[in-house]
């Protein structure tokens, strides 16, 4: 009986080490699922607009589409996903026509610019969407600052 009563005894300095332990813990624990939902969420938002260029790509390569109709159509797509207004570029991709160039390697606000009402069949174009990350994201970006996310496609006009 002696024996238990102080192991109970014991056990009461430890009581603040536990108390220690989460308040050291707990904000690193905190910091790193901030980090990952804004990761999730920075993915998520590339992957949007990946998805709103290929629908507005998708409707401007049909005939009697303005390329001013097909940037509105991307604009209103990111808007209602995202909430931010994305810059839309709608270039001439026959630069991708050549073998010898890669993505990485074009400056695309270099090319030319394409109405895609007038334009021949079977010409390649780019729609480019960008949205900078300190306007997207969810928490206030003090870790990244200054990024912009991209989504392109590039697409044939029919």
């Amino acid at each position: 009986m002696r024996s238990l009563f102080r192991s109970r005894k014991l056990s009461h300095p430890r009581l603040g080490t536990t108390i220690v332990e989460v308040a050291v813990t707990l904000p690193v624990f905190g910091l790193v699922m901030a980090g990952l939902m804004e990761c999730g969420h920075a993915m998520m938002v590339v992957h949007s607009l990946n998805s709103a260029a290929r629908q507005a790509a998708r409707y401007g390569s049909t005939e009697a589409i303005t390329t001013a109709q097909t940037t509105s159509r991307a604009t209103s797509i990111i808007q209602n996903t995202v909430g931010v207004a994305p810059t839309v570029l709608v270039k001439d991709g026959s630069v991708f026509d050549t073998t010898d160039v890669t993505p990485e390697s074009i400056d695309y606000t270099t090319l030319p610019d394409i109405e895609l009402n007038t334009t021949k069949s079977d010409k390649l174009f780019i729609v480019r969407l960008s949205v900078p990350y300190d306007s997207a994201a969810i928490l206030p970006p003090f870790w990244i600052k200054g990024v912009t996310l991209t989504g392109q496609a590039v697409m044939r006009h029919e």
